[in-house]
């Protein structure tokens, strides 16, 4: 099979920039005084049903919230006026106000996890509407409503009419300023985010389902947009994946639960993306880390699939989405193959073309850095680098321009990939010309992995400009014990379960380096980097590489 593709002209920008005007101007509306009246209007009182909160929630989170320190997004935040909080990063303020820690605090099971619930959403309630950025935004708001009415049978009850009365309008002017910008604020998995918000309240409350029909407007009208033919969301980030397939299940869940019909995309739609989220699965259960994904819990993808309830088994091939998998025995290696995400969907993508990663059985060995849990500050640049992935970069560049808090500017024009598999083999023949624009070089690459899964081979070939320094790099995984062997010509990685393997290469000098893994589910870790380093000579440059398993020990 072989896709060759080029990278489609930037086509509406027209539409985004008249996007990117109506929310300018949509925010000093919003940030009027004058706004929060018109959020007054009827007030829902009565409840039809309520949807159900699919996912399970970790204890030992929700005893941390009953100790007085609430952990999202990375960070820690003491909940004693957490509501009043302003000067945090974007991330935790958004899962701040997305409530979607309530189910860790349900997960305790006791009496006072349910007082102390209802005290934060009393205390959040008690501040007036007053539109904010990130607490309105959207995604958010749609998370908060949503979680609110899945967890308001256990919060709520009858025994405090004046609380239901508070929640309920609470609720109810949610609603009414996400019925207003759930279709047009954001892109991509934020207005699957907003719509499930929308769906929530119109299955829920009795006069609210007109709410239905908007959200399912917008999903007829993003899922042929957001979700490819493959099965990949257009984000090409694996947890996002995750998160929109959470999204339409949870949608598809409320649905059902109202007895309502459900639309014949929404459930194309699952039974392509779960097979996709497989796809990205190493041995471990965790995710493969590209343009911002984290490894992610095993338990919560397991349950996730088993409620996406499509059987579908992961494709060897996403020409869509820009991935390829190659497995043989017990090894698995997972490649970037494809474009950028388009624009709208790549804020916050990664410079990782033609980076892999590679595992065997549920033992990670060649990674990608991944996503810091903030994504803030210097960490933004750094993590999204060609330099944060295992593949080749020149000069220190990278092979997309990476914006700032922004998406991809300079991007390659042409990308080809061609698989060829025999007798259980898998070779894959890639070439890009990113770093084209600025140094005149087309980067090709090959890898090879062997039926038998021990021996995993590459050549990295650069046509081009002479006198370019470039470094092939292979992040390690932080279990994975590294050392230079044979004067600098090859290293050594030895597992921990004593597997040891040997990477060696010609036309290039190798080297190690400090790296850091970002992948985990706590803090970065330490680990190291072989560098295959040289300079482009002439007629270019050509490094050939193997890494072979040498001890079966384990």
């Amino acid at each position: 099979m072989a896709t060759v593709g080029t990278v489609p002209g930037p086509g509406g920008g027209a539409s985004r920039w008249a996007r990117r005007l109506g929310r300018s101007v949509a925010t000093t509306l919003f940030d009027s005084p004058t706004y929060r009246w018109t959020l007054v209007g009827s007030k829902s009182r009565s409840v039809a049903r309520l949807p159900v909160d699919p996912w399970p929630g970790d204890p030992i989170l929700g005893g941390y919230i009953l100790q007085g320190e609430l952990r999202v997004a990375g960070d820690r935040v003491r909940t004693e006026g957490m509501w009043r909080m302003a000067v945090l990063p974007t991330s935790t303020l958004a899962a701040m106000h997305g409530f979607r820690w309530m189910r860790d605090l349900r997960a305790l099971g006791t009496p006072a996890a349910a007082a102390k619930a209802r005290q934060f959403v009393d205390e959040w309630l008690a501040i007036p509407p007053l539109w904010q950025p990130i607490p309105w935004r959207s995604d958010v708001l749609g998370e908060r409503l949503f979680a609110l009415l899945a967890h308001a049978d256990w919060f709520a009850g009858s025994s405090d009419p004046a609380f239901d009365r508070r929640l309920l309008d609470g609720i109810a002017t949610g609603c009414r300023h996400l019925g207003r910008v759930a279709g047009w604020e954001l892109d991509g998995e934020g207005c699957i985010a907003a719509a499930k918000g929308l769906v929530a309240v119109g299955t829920s409350l009795v006069g609210a389902e007109g709410q239905v029909r908007r959200a399912l407007n917008i999903l007829q009208r993003e899922l042929p947009r957001q979700i490819a033919a493959d099965g990949g969301h257009l984000s090409r980030n694996p947890a996002a994946q995750g998160r929109v397939l959470a999204h339409l299940v949870e949608i598809r869940g409320a649905l059902a639960g109202a007895r309502h019909p459900i639309p014949d995309s929404l459930t194309q739609a699952i039974d392509r993306a779960a097979p996709l989220m497989r796809f990205f699965r190493h041995g471990d259960g965790g995710l493969a880390l590209f343009n911002g994904s984290r490894e992610g819990d095993p338990k919560w993808i397991d349950t996730l699939l088993t409620h996406a309830d499509a059987k579908g088994r992961p494709p060897v091939s996403a020409p869509h989405t820009g991935f390829q998998r190659m497995v043989a025995d017990r090894s698995l290696a997972i490649v970037d193959t494809g474009h950028p995400p388009p624009r709208g969907f790549d804020r916050g993508c990664h410079a990782g073309l033609f980076s892999f990663e590679f595992s065997i059985g549920k033992e990670r060995m060649i990674v990608n850095c991944g996503a810091h849990p903030t994504g803030a500050g210097d960490w933004e640049l750094a993590q999204r680098a060609t330099a944060a992935h295992s593949t080749l970069s020149i000069d220190d560049r990278n092979s997309v321009e990476v914006i700032p808090g922004r998406g991809a500017g300079r991007r390659p024009r042409t990308i080809t990939c061609e698989r060829r598999e025999a007798d259980g083999a898998t070779l894959l023949e890639l070439s890009h010309d990113g770093y084209a624009p600025s140094f005149g070089i087309v980067h090709h690459r090959t890898l090879y992995l062997a039926a038998t899964g021990d021996d995993l081979r590459g050549e990295d070939r650069m046509e081009g400009e002479a006198g370019r320094r470039f470094v092939i790099r292979f992040h390690a995984h932080p279990s994975m014990q590294v050392s230079v062997t044979q004067g600098g010509t090859a290293a050594f990685l030895r597992s921990q379960s004593g597997v040891g393997w040997r990477l060696r290469a010609s036309g290039a000098v190798v080297s190690l380096a400090d790296s850091v893994y970002l992948g985990g589910r706590g803090d970065p870790r330490r680990s190291q980097q072989i560098l295959l380093s040289g300079e482009t000579g002439p007629g270019g440059a050509k490094v050939k590489w193997a890494l072979q398993r040498e001890d079966r020990r384990g």
